[in-house]
């Protein structure tokens, strides 16, 4: 295949799945990783993808978000050394707040049988995987459904999360740089997640490497509003410098 053939072929990709990767592509296409971040980066010079870490989505697609489902099975083992290491940083006997999202679904799902915690969540996923754990006293905070995320939001969550201060937040984020700062697709979600930040003594986000570089249409804080980043050791050493240089702590599990 011509390299023209393979780029209108990885662009119908992109446009049909909403964003492509690299790994991905040269085994679809038996090609070196190289071959295909070149054709990525002629089709961004064309103004037809836009690239990401590790990939590329279309333009226009800055809003692009997968389903929960689809979420919960991508960087499984990633999410799972994240949450492990998230556990060293519970407070004893205090209280957290946990954001919505896979990776702290797995924080939730990773919480030993004698925890004591009070936890507070908007996020009915993790509200359900903690409902009988003997050791937490869980709060639940309401608001509309976003069905995307299966997370309560808008006002009555805004009002719930300014009339309280936990001592750790663990959040969520779409994507993360030193230079975008945090991001999401939807701001309500956003909204929630500034009220979040402002909620916690410490904040500690979790989220897998492949979010590194990732710019979505909404945007809610700054990387130094974060603690401690805790991510996988995809993420290389110049950012994880970058980003300790800006004040935030970085583990790499």
């Amino acid at each position: 295949m011509y390299a023209p053939e393979r780029q209108q072929a990885i662009l119908h990709l992109a446009r049909e799945k909403g964003r492509v990767e690299v790994l991905a592509l040269a085994d679809t296409f038996q090609v070196t990783a190289e071959t295909i971040r070149r054709d990525l980066n002629t089709l961004g010079r064309a103004g037809l993808l836009r690239r990401v870490h590790g990939g590329a989505i279309p333009v226009g697609r800055l809003d692009f978000e997968p389903d929960l489902s689809e979420r919960e099975t991508t960087a499984v083992a990633e999410k799972e050394r994240i949450a492990t290491a998230a556990l060293d940083h519970l407070p004893q006997d205090g209280s957290v707040i946990l954001d919505a999202g896979t990776t702290t679904a797995a924080l939730a799902t990773a919480l030993p049988p004698d925890a004591a915690l009070t936890v507070v969540t908007h996020a009915l996923p993790l509200a359900t995987r903690l409902a009988d754990h003997p050791g937490i006293e869980l709060h639940i905070v309401g608001g509309r459904l976003r069905h995307r995320t299966r997370a309560a939001v808008d006002a009555w969550a805004l009002r719930t999360y300014g009339e309280i201060t936990a001592d750790v937040l663990f959040l969520a984020t779409n994507g993360f740089g030193t230079t975008s700062g945090l991001t999401t697709v939807d701001l309500a979600e956003a909204a929630v997640k500034r009220a979040l930040i402002t909620a916690a003594r410490r904040v500690v986000l979790l989220a897998d490497s492949r979010k590194h570089g990732e710019e979505h249409f909404a945007r809610f804080g700054t990387l130094d509003r974060i603690d401690l980043l805790i991510t996988d050791t995809g993420l290389s050493d110049d950012a994880t410098r970058a980003i300790e240089d800006g004040g935030t702590e970085v583990i790499r599990a």
